[in-house]
């Protein structure tokens, strides 16, 4: 007489059959990632996250310039400026028409080291701002680069037209390792102290040359004053140097 099976033994060994037996099933796909997925992780400062979103995104719709720009975006953030500069090319390719891809653009060639093209972006968004639509002729400036230093973390802002009272040319924000801004860096030429200058210094003056100060954006703290033109890199290295040297306020 033969012995039934237990039923426990029986499971087993149906479990193990079945998948010889049966025809194999794909698993369902997961939900699409989207580009609201994306930006939802920029704006909670995961940049890392949000490239993985926009990668995926990009996988299925190679031609989405917006996922390709916010790619961009988030590659600057890690300052990443190779991949940066891989994408907002390839989101000026999609879009060419885009004043958003030229702030992007100008950024990524910054962070990648690619200065020509870096300021070939900048007078052409100068050229936008004069001649453009009437949303880049009301941005006052744009984000020129994105920059560490030691542990913290700096932006600057290029401005079209030196702003306000004091005519501000550039702004450095400058963050600490928990991404709070600690303090900003204003390269001004203000008109009182330009005037005296000049009285002074006219061989300068009509050379091009004007008096600079670097001071906080109160005012109430004077880094250093020199004499010359309004060259970015040149102020960008003295900015590197005053926070290097001095890390808080």
């Amino acid at each position: 007489m033969t012995r039934p099976v237990p039923i426990r033994a029986f499971l087993i060994l149906l479990a193990c059959v079945l998948p010889l037996i049966l025809p194999a099933q794909t698993p369902a796909p997961g939900p699409a990632v989207t580009t609201d997925q994306g930006l939802a992780a920029l704006q909670a400062h995961q940049p890392a996250q949000a490239l993985a979103d926009f990668q995926q995104v990009l996988q299925t719709d190679p031609n989405n310039a917006v996922a390709a720009l916010y790619a961009a975006t988030a590659a600057l953030e890690q300052y990443n400026g190779p991949l940066a500069v891989q994408y907002a090319e390839k989101a000026r390719q999609l879009d060419p028409q885009s004043w958003k891809v030229h702030t992007t653009l100008v950024a990524a060639y910054a962070s990648a080291g690619m200065t020509k093209q870096r300021d070939d972006e900048r007078n052409e968004l100068a050229q936008l701002h004069a001649t453009g639509a009437p949303d880049t002729r009301k941005a006052s400036g744009f984000l020129l680069e994105m920059f560490q230093l030691g542990s913290y973390q700096a932006e600057a802002i290029e401005y079209f037209e030196p702003m306000g009272k004091f005519h501000t040319y550039y702004r450095f924000l400058v963050h600490d390792p928990a991404a709070n801004t600690t303090r900003e860096i204003d390269v001004q030429s203000n008109d009182f102290d330009e005037k005296s200058w000049e009285q002074t210094h006219a061989s300068q003056a009509a050379a091009g040359e004007r008096h600079f100060q670097l001071t906080d954006a109160s005012g109430s703290t004077l880094y250093r004053s020199f004499s010359g033109k309004p060259d970015y890199d040149q102020f960008r290295a003295m900015v590197a140097a005053i926070v290097q040297s001095h890390p808080s306020k």
